[in-house]
């Protein structure tokens, strides 16, 4: 257990604490004391019928997603919507290696799954909230793979989701990726097994993957359109060490491979034996996929092929240059696309006929 003051309420706040209690996990072991971090914005209505669940993506918590997606006037509006911002296990805010005291504390952290995550925010948002229903489930890129978890493990309690920029069983292609990301910090000799003193130990396998990040994050149109002069750097190398590195620099590295590990392995059809097709056509969830037209990481092939499984939805491409990373929302035309994609999904009766039950 070491202090990271990047994770702290004056970084990513405000944000609350609950614990979970002890909790176990699908492959084994189990979290003693689980402590989810959570941000909430608006008002829960007497009925309980207009909350809708947040999910975060890798590296990013309920602050990036608050200042991105949400906000008055906005299609996730604090005004209209009691808006829970789940931050997931490993993210640094809730339960993580770098936070977690005595046995499974730094490389000793246990491994954990999308599925995990998502029991243990149906536990938060029915416990604490006595919530039985979610107007909308929303999350991109990893928060994606939970919005596809949630609508298949909890159908009757999911009325829409909206899966942004990911898919419901990860590709070989994206589980490479996510790999080499890993290999980039443990290839550092400061990353000594996981047991590092302090994240500046590792701050070149940080930077390494900082640099994977800009390669496949950004699209090739981007960098040919020079998207990062707006921003202020002259060049792409000056964007590299300018922003890209910056970003990722304070980061604690195990929860990065925590987190990279169950985006390596989310997959839905862990709940049907495999099948895919089965496992989708579970959701009964009015359901918007919407990839990013220039994504490399979840190209609009592999989301497009999803969506045709699941029940009563349309896929909805995001139209920009960005690619993965337009997620960051820089250009205010991409959250323009999301919001008014979120609005019409909202505004589209959902009735559903029984109460959530725990699976």
């Amino acid at each position: 257990m070491i202090d990271n003051p990047y994770y702290s309420q004056d970084v990513h706040g405000p944000y609350e604490i609950a614990e979970i209690g002890d909790f176990a996990l699908e492959d084994g072991g189990a979290i003693p004391h689980c402590r989810i971090a959570y941000a909430t914005f608006g008002r829960l209505s007497s009925a309980k019928d207009n909350a809708i669940l947040v999910t975060t993506w890798y590296s990013g918590t309920s602050k990036i997603m608050e200042q991105t997606y949400i906000g008055p006037g906005r299609a996730l509006d604090p005004e209209k919507y009691f808006i829970i911002v789940v931050n997931q296990i490993g993210s640094g805010l809730s339960s993580s290696p770098h936070n977690s005291p005595g046995p499974i504390g730094m490389s000793k952290f246990p491994s954990v799954r999308i599925s995990d995550d998502v029991r243990a925010q149906h536990q938060l948002l029915t416990e604490k909230f006595g919530l039985s229903e979610l107007a909308l489930v929303t999350g991109a890129s990893m928060g994606a793979q939970q919005t596809y978890e949630w609508a298949v493990r909890y159908p009757q309690m999911v009325k829409r989701a909206a899966p942004i920029a990911g898919t419901a069983k990860n590709t070989e292609h994206s589980f490479l990726y996510a790999q080499t990301l890993c290999e980039a910090v443990t290839a550092d000799p400061g990353w000594n097994g996981g047991e590092y003193r302090s994240n500046a130990d590792v701050v070149e396998g940080l930077k390494r993957q900082a640099h994977l990040w800009a390669v496949m994050g950004w699209s090739t149109e981007w960098f040919v359109q020079k998207q990062y002069a707006p921003l202020g750097f002259t060049d792409a190398q000056a964007f590299l060490t300018g922003f890209m590195e910056p970003f990722f620099a304070p980061m604690d590295p195990n929860d990065l491979l925590c987190m990279a590990w169950k985006w390596q392995r989310g997959d839905v059809s862990r709940l049907t034996a495999g099948d895919l097709a089965a496992a989708l056509g579970r959701v009964t969830a009015k359901t918007f996929v919407m990839p990013i037209g220039t994504d490399m990481f979840f190209p609009v092939s592999d989301c497009a092929a999803e969506q045709k499984l699941v029940p009563d939805s349309e896929l909805r491409i995001l139209n920009n240059s960005g690619g993965h990373l337009a997620l960051f929302g820089i250009d205010e035309d991409f959250k323009t696309q999301v919001d008014a994609a979120l609005r019409e999904l909202l505004a589209i009766p959902v009735v559903k006929q029984q109460p959530a039950m725990a699976r």
